[in-house]
């Protein structure tokens, strides 16, 4: 005689969770030790330093909210927001279409396709000060000089100089380097897609145009999706890129986030640049939050 399934459902034992050795927690302890002196409690007693008018040394008083109601008045601290973010959204959509554009080449029956992706991870490699510099000379003298002998006019000085045209420089040095990174990822995108759809799809007639935008574009969507979201990311922390190339300037037109923090630190503005830094810091939280509601499900990619 078989027993009731509810019978042989309760005396089903339980799935034990798997017991997980002390030694694993041990060989944790250094890496979670250096964390928390390093990161975790200098940026709680940063938080706590907001809280007042200290300069970074000697004597301080708490002034309560006093930093953070200054911070949404200061233009200063507004220009670099919106200049960043600006700078950010703008390197996000030159970055993200060209690497694209670039995967779809490297992914497509073209001869020298190994050797070409190597090429193009170069400037991934190389130090973004250093890439600054180069092109901070190219923009300041080769540009000017080559503006001049075909007779454009906005390209006769230096970008950098130009308060209104010095971010589109700052926006193709910073995509010059960042596409790289992002172009492998798309390629990894690519090559999961099976070959079989785009066989079914050449049997229906369908255009390689329709190929991109109804199977391509849909099956990689979720490469898209981190690439935008850690590309938006990365690129609110833009510092030594803009650094070399307009330090800046001209005036205060390019100054990031980043800049404005740290040029607080060294005037003796460390309360009230702190307090700048904590919402930044928000402001990144909530965008890694972002980040995992729209990646989730997607951990197969």
């Amino acid at each position: 005689m078989s027993l009731p399934a509810s019978s042989v459902s309760r005396r089903r034992p339980k799935a034990r969770r798997r017991r997980v050795e002390p030694i694993y927690y041990l060989f944790l302890l250094p890496s979670l030790t250096l964390f928390t002196l390093a990161i975790t409690v200098p940026g709680v007693i940063g938080i706590l330093f907001s809280f007042t008018d200290s300069i970074g040394l000697g004597d301080w008083s708490f002034t309560g909210l006093t930093n953070y109601i200054a911070l949404f008045s200061d233009p200063a601290i507004l220009q670099s927001y919106l200049f960043t973010f600006g700078f950010a959204l703008a390197t996000v959509v030159v970055v993200n279409v060209v690497a694209f554009g670039l995967a779809l080449g490297l992914t497509s029956r073209i001869r020298l396709r190994t050797p070409l992706r190597a090429v193009f991870v170069i400037p991934m490699v190389v130090s973004g000060i250093i890439i600054a510099y180069v092109f901070n000379f190219l923009f300041s003298n080769s540009v000017p000089a080559a503006g001049q002998a075909l007779g454009i006019p906005w390209l006769e000085t230096s970008l950098l100089a130009n308060a209104d045209l010095a971010w589109v420089a700052i926006v193709i040095v910073t995509a010059w380097q960042a596409i790289p990174g992002t172009m492998l990822i798309y390629i990894a995108g690519l090559t999961s897609v099976p070959g079989d759809v785009y066989e079914a799809a050449d049997l229906d007639g369908a255009s390689k145009r329709a190929q991109l935008l109804r199977i391509t574009v849909p099956l990689v969507s979720g490469y898209v999706v981190i690439n935008v979201i850690l590309s938006f990311k990365g690129f609110l922390n833009a510092y030594d890129i803009i650094v070399g190339l307009t330090n800046g300037g001209p005036g205060t037109a390019t100054r990031s986030i980043a800049m404005t923090i740290i040029a607080g630190f060294n005037g003796g503005d460390y309360a009230y640049q702190m307090a700048n830094a904590t919402i930044f810091f928000i402001v990144a939280v909530v965008i890694s939050i972002l980040q995992l509601r729209l990646t989730r499900g997607r951990s197969s990619l």
